[in-house]
């Protein structure tokens, strides 16, 4: 009916909060009887049903401008865009309270439409005496996205909001798997539901109203008792009840930070933690951990001690999945390794910055380790990994660590290895048959000394990659999925890298060509292919002082950051075709011009330093610019002959 009536019109069609049960065919029919010039708006909680809706793209909207936040509250509190000229002050009042979230800005709007003056001050003033009341306004309606999630998904949610928060997603997912919650689903569901994100770095972002609504879920277990409540994030909540023996198998989840505590109140014996026999994760902070706690915390499976000065004789290993010590007193003798010889489920050892640390520990029966991370530890000599035929994760950076040591000497047989950093070690060579490791994603190797005559041949998996050497640069054609590579000190031609289609981020540092730039195979004709990917999003050259030629930039049409600081061109051709540039940065460099400047309409941090010109560039045009300085002085280097001094120039966006 719809499609026969109106189809034929520029439509604009609004659906909102549309589920798995939603049905584009049977409601609208085929997109293709539609006019091009309709636009089809969907609202969810759930991203993954968009997918089953023809050609329809995601646009998450961002945070919220004051002047953004104004409107929708005059929306819901006047009726109107824009409030009256005698509610401009208090309206503007409310939208601070209400910290640009949206919901919360429709709640206090709709609070106040045709209310009186006095109950909007009074209103004000309880919004601003007491933060809460807000919360509980906006986290009653958030609660809607929570009830709808699984318990699994409700035990990641929680643990995130009350703990993971900005902490990277690879030990929490051990322990989760480990608890039977299974994270790979229940981490999807939750990105796809906007609760949480996972940054570049892969660390857990959560907004801060929706990580309050998971603590406030946390607390409404026992408004009174925080030691009946499944997790408990206050130091002071957990050490009320250390001492006074309280505390249940209820407790789950808890955190204890006591740096800046004197030194008795750092003090945890085994005995005190006897009641918690239901708790899977324990965080300690700059405690002294004294006693046998193998008898105790029977359910452990993440045990966190973080900078401790004394750390326990052993740990309970039953179901211990994650054991971190970083940054403790840990020592090669420690009686704890030969318990943790008899951990079966143990998954990930994580113990950087145990300085006392001078040789690989012996893990040979955990078989299924698939996490190891030894960095900057003063470990030393041999390294055994041939065991670890699940292992996914190897961090060895800046350690003295000499030689991996694999049975038969092939690390190709290590066929689940996603990550390996051996960056600033003293590795002599990487073991034979690393073209073999198929699922290899990562691999940091930046060396004190290289003496090897070549970089061996390396996976074509390959995602990220960062060189540090003069021993010459790795076949790169052969790595086709390559997105970051990082490349220094070492001979490179750009010429090669055109090649690299999936290529986002590049990062050249003090290299130097031994031959032409933009290399052409034999009898291709002058005109070279460009030289840089068109995937590219971040280029940064450093102190490559021997560059003087860039190649035309013109064609990269995704690039949002560039950054060239002591290289030796003057000219940056194609600049005015960088039309997705939000971020240049130029410094220290004899520039003849910034043509195309003009141009980069969406250009939001603009930095010059240390550059000659012979004009300013014009800014008129860049609209984008925030909080744009400008500083002029005269220039300390020498100029060309015959070519008037320049000026220093510094645009800076604080």
């Amino acid at each position: 009916m719809i499609k026969n009536r109106v189809c034929k019109h520029k439509l604009l069609i609004v659906v909102d909060n549309i589920d798995d049960k939603f049905e584009f065919d049977k409601l609208f029919g085929n997109l293709g009887d539609f006019s091009s010039d309709t636009r089809f708006i969907f609202t969810t909680r759930d991203k993954r049903v968009l997918d089953f809706i023809p050609e329809c793209k995601l646009y998450e909207p961002g945070e919220m401008s004051l002047c953004q936040s104004l409107h929708l509250f005059s929306k819901h509190a006047f009726g109107m865009k824009y409030p009256p000229e005698e509610d401009v002050r208090i309206s503007e009042e409310f939208v601070k309270v209400a910290t640009g979230v949206p919901l919360a800005l429709k709640v206090i709007g709709s609070l106040l439409f045709r209310r009186e003056r006095k109950f909007w001050e009074e209103k004000l003033r309880e919004l601003q005496d007491i933060p809460s009341t807000i919360k509980n306004m906006v986290q009653e309606r958030l609660k809607i996205s929570y009830n709808d999630l699984s318990h699994n998904e409700k035990q990641i949610f929680l643990d995130i909001a009350c703990f993971f928060v900005g902490s990277h997603k690879d030990l929490p997912y051990y322990m989760w798997s480990s608890c039977g919650f299974y994270p790979e689903s229940g981490i999807d569901t939750l990105i796809h539901r906007s609760l949480i994100k996972l940054d570049k770095g892969n660390k857990f972002w959560m907004r801060d109203h929706i990580k309050d609504l998971g603590r406030a879920i946390v607390k409404e277990e026992d408004v009174r008792h925080p030691y009946n409540r499944t997790k408990i994030w206050f130091t002071n909540d957990v050490l009320d009840m250390l001492r006074n023996g309280e505390g249940s198998e209820r407790v789950e989840v808890v955190r204890i930070d006591v740096e800046s505590m004197d030194y008795h109140d750092k003090l945890f014996e085994s005995e005190r933690f006897e009641k918690l026999s239901g708790l899977r994760y324990l965080e300690v902070r700059y405690g002294r951990m004294m006693g046998d706690f193998s008898q105790v915390l029977p359910n452990i499976c993440f045990c966190r001690l973080y900078c401790c000065e004394t750390v326990p004789t052993d740990v309970n290993t039953k179901k211990l999945a994650v054991l971190d010590l970083e940054g403790s007193n840990v020592k090669d003798n420690w009686k704890g390794w030969s318990g943790i010889k008899a951990a079966a489920k143990l998954k990930a050892v994580n113990v950087p910055h145990c300085l006392e640390l001078k040789k690989s520990p012996d893990l040979s029966t955990c078989t299924s380790l698939e996490f190891i991370n030894f960095s900057h530890t003063k470990m030393k000599g041999q390294m055994h990994i041939g065991k670890f035929k699940n292992l996914k994760t190897l961090r060895l950076q800046e350690t003295c660590i000499t030689e991996l040591v694999i049975r038969g000497g092939d690390i190709g047989k290590l066929q689940r290895l996603e990550e390996m950093d051996v960056s600033q070690t003293y590795l002599r060579e990487l073991p034979a048959g690393m073209e073999s490791l198929s699922s290899l994603k990562i691999l940091e190797m930046v060396f004190h000394e290289c003496g090897w005559s070549k970089i061996p041949r390396l996976p074509g998996s390959l995602k990220r990659l960062s060189v540090l050497s003069s021993c010459g640069v790795p076949n790169l054609l052969e790595l086709k999925e390559l997105e970051t590579l990082s490349y220094s000190t070492g001979p490179l031609i750009l010429g090669d890298l055109w090649q690299l289609p999936n290529l986002k981020d590049l990062t050249l540092q003090q290299c130097f060509s031994d031959g032409p730039l933009l290399q052409q195979d034999q009898g291709q004709e002058a005109t070279s292919p460009a030289a840089l990917p068109t995937s590219l999003i971040s280029l940064r050259i450093v102190d490559c002082k021997h560059l003087n030629e860039l190649p035309n930039l013109a064609n990269l049409c995704n690039l949002i950051q560039l950054r060239l600081m002591g290289i030796g061109v003057a000219e940056i051709r194609g600049l005015g075709e960088l039309r997705a540039l939000e971020t240049m940065a130029i410094s220290f460099m004899d520039l003849n011009n910034l043509n195309g400047l003009e141009n980069l309409r969406f250009l939001a941090t603009l930095i010059l330093r240390g550059i000659q010109l012979e004009t300013l560039p014009s800014l008129a045009n860049l609209s984008k610019l925030k909080d744009r300085g400008l500083e002029l002085s005269e220039s300390r280097s020498n100029p060309r002959p015959g070519r008037p001094r320049g000026v220093f120039i510094s645009f800076d966006n604080q």
